[in-house]
This record gives structure tokens, C-alpha cells and sequence, in this order.
């Protein structure tokens, strides 16, 4: 998620998408290239060797039955977390995006937009149709609002408002899906981070960093509209990688953050420099402290509660 999950969604960072409880165990090996010795995939279920054990997630049934604590990234049952992921995105003081865009790039995002609502009727599936999930509701519930929203915000929501991830949406996020199944459960649930800590690295970025990394998100997805280049990595593309236990695949590092892969567009060296400097950041801010501030949070936890096994469920990008 991943943005493992920012907005659990990003959802850090990787966003991973569950279709039902029993596609946990399902590993799609008949996807997967046969060239490769199954001892050379990973399994994303690590073992905690203690009395008891603690898990953290992918593949086992089993060790989720029998923990008795479950803990995520973020605590998603929590009204406060959805309230203040939304607060954070917001531009502060009622602040528009046309008062902070210089006006070229306003005028593409807006007409970027308008090209994704006209269009998302023909994205979504006969599946998506048959739950009675429409195209204008999806929409808003993805793009509602966006004027209101901080441009690095606006920048990660258009990189993800592609024809191949409109096709995956309707289906819960799998933290979310963990965590009302520990709570159906009864297990005790938690969370590692903290909202704050998720959100305000992104809004860290300086203003000039922020507009280069959005009219480079413009950039690319006018040329895929124009038929000139080919869609970058989506969300199926992450599942099929995931399920072969692909975890050293080129897709896992093509980037840090759901930012889009700017070294694939024409730079010039200043603007590499700039690309550089935003890829350095989030590898710091969004992998390396988290991971530390994590696992810190992690020891903690079990050394607190030496007789509880932990099920610890965090997104790929850790």
C-alpha cells in the first residue's frame, strides 16, 4: 500500500487488493514464469521465533487464527484515522488549487479530470456494473473534491486514475479487510503509526519539487491519452508480482512513493537533478525512518506483552 498504504493509499505504500478470504492462501503460480525455482520465490509470512510465535502477514490462514493481537500501519476502524488522512490532504485555510497552480498546469489537471470521468464509464467492468458501482460515484469517491486538495495529493491521485486501476476498485483494501476480520474475530487490534507520521512527509516536499512532480504525472499520462506511451506499473501488475512471491521483481523498486517513474521521461540534467532529490527523500522519509520507527514499535510491543502472539500485517514498500 505502498505509500504503504496511502489512504491506505498511500494506500506506502503498495496497495494491495484482496477479492475474498479465500484468495489469502492463493499463491496464482499458473501466472508465474516456471523459469524460476520455486526455492528462489519468497513468502511474504515472516515467524518471529518466540514463546509464543508472532507473524508478520502474507500467506498463512493459520497464523492469523492463532494470534491473539493483530496490529497494522494504521488503525482504519478508527473514525479519527479517515478524518485525519482527509484533513491532511487538504490545502490549509480553504485554499484552492487554482490559487496555488500556476495556470497552465491547473488548465491540464482540470482537463486531465474531465478526459477521466468521460472515460470511466468504458473502464469499468461488467463485474463492477453488476455491484452497482457507477462510474459517476467512483468518481467522486476518488477524484470528490480535488480542487481542495494539496497539489501532491492531486499528483498521487492522477497517477493512480488509470484505466487498469479504475478495473480494480470496489474491492476493500486488505488492511482494512485484516482488520474487521481481527475485530469479527475478537482479537485485540492496534496500529504501529501514527497519521501524521504517514502524511507529513509527503507534504514535506518543497513547492517547486511538488509542481515539477506533478507536471511530470501530466506529462506522462497526456502521452499515454496521445497513444505515445505505454501505461506504467498498475495495481494488477503489483498482485500478479506479490502472488508469485516476486519480491525482488523490478516492479516492487521502480519507486518508493506511487510518484511516477520520472526516469523514463527525456530530462534535462537540472530537471534529473530534481527527480533525483524527490526519489532520495521519500526513500528516506517513507522506507528507511519508517522501517526503524517501526520495527522499534514492533520490539516494543513484544516485550511488553511477552505472552501474546502478534500478527503484524505492513505493506510492501517496507
Amino acid at each position: 500500500t505502498m505509500l504503504v498504504s496511502w489512504v491506505t493509499f498511500i494506500q506506502a505504500f503498495l496497495i494491495l487488493m484482496v477479492k475474498g478470504a479465500d484468495q489469502w492462501s492463493l499463491r496464482e503460480s499458473s501466472n508465474c514464469e516456471l523459469k524460476r525455482k520455486q526455492s528462489d520465490l519468497n513468502s511474504f509470512l515472516w515467524t518471529i521465533k518466540r514463546n509464543p510465535p508472532s507473524y508478520f502477514y502474507e500467506n498463512s490462514k493459520k497464523a492469523f487464527q492463532e494470534s491473539n493481537m493483530v496490529y497494522l500501519e494504521l488503525d482504519l476502524t478508527d473514525p479519527y484515522t479517515i478524518s485525519a488522512l482527509t484533513s491532511c490532504q487538504l490545502l490549509p485555510q480553504g485554499g484552492t488549487l487554482q490559487d496555488v497552480l500556476p495556470r497552465d498546469i491547473y488548465r491540464r489537471l482540470k482537463r486531465h479530470l474531465e478526459y477521466v470521468k468521460l472515460m470511466m464509464p468504458f473502464w469499468m467492468t461488467p463485474d463492477q456494473r453488476g455491484k452497482g458501482l457507477y462510474a459517476d460515484y467512483l468518481f467522486n469517491a476518488i477524484a470528490g473534491n480535488w480542487e481542495r486538495k494539496r497539489p501532491v495529493w492531486v499528483m498521487l491521485m492522477v497517477n493512480s486514475l488509470t484505466e487498469a486501476d479504475i478495473k480494480t476498485r470496489g474491492v476493500p483494501v486488505l488492511d482494512l479487510y485484516l482488520a474487521q476480520e481481527a475485530e469479527r474475530m475478537r482479537k485485540r487490534t492496534g496500529a504501529v503509526e501514527k497519521v501524521e507520521e504517514q502524511c507529513h512527509p509527503l507534504n514535506g516536499l518543497n513547492f517547486s519539487q511538488v509542481i515539477f512532480a506533478l507536471n511530470q504525472t501530466l506529462v506522462q499520462q497526456e502521452s499515454v491519452r496521445a497513444g505515445s506511451l505505454q501505461g506504467s506499473y498498475t495495481t494488477e501488475d503489483l498482485i500478479k508480482h506479490y502472488n508469485c512471491g516476486d519480491l525482488n521483481s523490478i516492479i516492487f523498486n521502480h519507486d518508493t512513493s506511487q510518484v511516477p517513474n520520472f526516469n523514463n521521461v527525456t530530462l534535462r540534467p537540472s530537471e534529473q537533478i530534481t527527480a533525483q532529490e524527490i526519489d532520495s527523500y521519500f526513500r528516506q522519509e517513507l522506507i528507511y525512518k519508517r522501517n526503524d520507527r517501526m520495527g522499534n514499535r514492533v520490539k516494543t510491543l513484544m516485550e511488553e506483552h511477552p505472552d501474546n502472539s502478534f500478527f503484524f500485517a505492513f505493506g510492501a514498500g517496507q
